[in-house]
């Protein structure tokens, strides 16, 4: 960590200049370049390989050289030992599982909520808002890979150390174990309401009697215990990239399964309450004046009273800025490059799933969507079957995203509380074990706090999207390499411009929604 003395930049300049160029492939020539000429960034690569020792060791590292000391034990056996790319750590995860596993970070539960935003905004603006959203998520990872390249650092809290001190380090570790809190929250909240119910209708239970097995409080700490727990005790992120993909796999289902009820639920639709029988939706499918009703056609463009609220709830639909880094330390023959690719791919993949959930789900139900999809089709037929399996689908999927997201909190609190210490097991068991508790306590004695959390969301999301990297892409990139007028500083100055309307925006919705009373700020976390 750049605790270490920057007089041992000195000792270890040569050192360094083997590590760049091995982990940085295409641009090491630039790279090197950059730092001969400029003093403050040749300081900065003093933390090539320290820091990225450290940013893998909290977490990762099998070699057994990770548990040296960070810094200069390290470094002065640097030549004896296999050169290394840009850390000690060797990164073993494949492209693939790496695309999993940041397609998994950024698939929330805000998919169930994205119909309801297309009915508010329309399928034009939707698609267009949708469409910037993840090209500005893009760019975002560009700047924070290209952040981390310039000084060989792979974690966000270095970044932050790199470019405002300990200040920096601090905001960047509480942002993001802020933001990950409140998502592992939530999605633990969708498992202790979902989960019952799900189990309440394969059973057919109409009327439960307070079996242990129907109470939410119960099935989330089994499911934490079981499933949340061994995942998150993994030594890298990489292993869980066959959950990821079971995980991607049960959202595709979803997806399939919203596209085929398209084309079976009538559309003027009936509640179930009013339709007991088959036959009852048989007849209003045929119905011939069907086709013209108003409620039936679907809207371009639709400005009402909520389209300003699906704007952050678009905004954050590809927050995957905490994972990004800790991915990239553990791909495989890691380059810049590559990592942009894996973070394309993966926002591509996400973008047409989104687009194709919100459209079809849309498509359905029209404007009588509600702000949680599955609900709306339970209105319909609560037993149905392929919605049950599929309400099954995303409390997996849900599920298995916990212990992605819980790697960059367990990372930040190491970085922020033990930073120079070595990977050990009791501490990496014992960070997992009091969140996921802490989390729980949170699900089922403070289930409100979900409001407290939006106001989180709504703070800790735009500086993790935009502002951050932004800023510490202005900061990190030496001034003789591109000048505060060159065209990226510019652009990245927007940009963090653009995270604070963002913030504006949903906070005083946020309480604007508080002050009146509604609960539209709800619909969505």
């Amino acid at each position: 960590m750049s605790e270490d003395k920057p007089a041992d930049s000195v000792e270890t300049a040569p050192a360094e200049v083997n590590a760049i160029p091995n982990g940085k492939g295409h641009e090491a020539g630039e790279e090197i370049t950059a730092s001969a000429k400029t003093p403050p960034a040749g300081d900065g690569e003093k933390e090539t390989v320290p820091n990225s020792a450290q940013n893998a060791s909290p977490h990762r590292t099998d070699n057994t050289e990770a548990n040296l000391p960070e810094s200069q034990e390290f470094l002065s056996g640097m030549d004896d030992k296999k050169t290394t790319r840009f850390t000690d750590f060797e990164g073993k995860t494949s492209f693939g599982m790496s695309v999993f596993n940041l397609g998994n970070a950024i698939m929330g539960s805000g998919i169930l909520g994205l119909a309801y935003a297309m009915a508010n905004t329309g399928i034009v603006l939707f698609l267009v808002l949708l469409t910037v959203v993840a090209v500005l998520s893009s760019y975002s990872i560009h700047l924070l890979l290209k952040s981390s390249g310039i000084v060989g650092i792979r974690a966000y809290e270095q970044l932050g150390y790199r470019a405002f001190g300990t200040p920096g380090k601090m905001a960047a570790g509480i942002a993001i174990t802020l933001q990950n809190i409140g998502a592992m929250s939530s999605y633990l909240y969708i498992v202790k309401y979902e989960f019952p119910l799900v189990i309440q209708a394969f059973l057919k239970v109409d009327k439960p009697a307070g079996e242990w097995y129907l109470n939410g409080n119960y099935l989330v700490i089994i499911v934490s215990i079981a499933v949340i727990l061994p995942l998150a005790l993994m030594k890298q992120l990489g292993y869980l990239g066959y959950t990821s993909g079971f995980s991607l796999s049960c959202m595709v289902f979803f997806l399939i399964s919203v596209i085929y009820k398209k084309f079976n639920v009538p559309c003027p639709f009936v509640d179930f309450a009013f339709n007991v029988t088959a036959s009852g939706l048989n007849v209003s499918a045929t119905d011939p004046g069907g086709e013209d009703n108003p409620a039936c056609i679907p809207k371009l463009t639709n400005l009402n009273s909520q389209t300003a609220y699906t704007i952050p709830i678009l905004a954050f639909a590809f927050v995957c800025h905490p994972e990004v880094l800790p991915i990239y330390t553990e791909l495989r023959n890691p380059t810049k490059k590559k990592m942009q690719h894996v973070a394309n791919i993966s926002i591509a993949v996400m973008y047409s799933m989104y687009f194709l959930a919100a459209l079809f789900g849309y498509l359905t139900f029209y404007g009588e969507v509600e702000a949680e999809l599955l609900h709306t089709y339970s209105r319909i037929d609560p037993y149905d079957t392929l919605i049950l399996c599929v309400r099954v689908a995303v409390l997996t999927a849900v599920t298995l995203t916990v212990p992605i997201v819980l790697f960059p909190v367990r990372r930040a609190i190491q970085q922020m509380m033990f930073p120079n210490k070595t990977f050990n097991w009791p501490r990496h068991i014992a960070i997992a074990f009091i969140l996921l508790t802490f989390i729980n306590l949170l699900v089922i004695f403070a289930p409100n706090i979900l409001g407290i959390f939006g106001i989180i969301g709504a703070t800790s999301a735009p500086c993790l999207i935009f502002i951050f990297p932004a800023v510490f892409y202005i900061r990190i990139v030496p001034k003789e390499e591109e000048s505060m007028r060159s065209v990226p500083k510019i652009l990245a100055a927007c940009f963090a411009g653009i995270g604070i309307l963002f913030m504006i925006m949903s906070l005083s919705f946020i309480i604007i929604d508080w002050t009146s009373g509604t609960s539209s700020a709800s619909s969505g976390h």
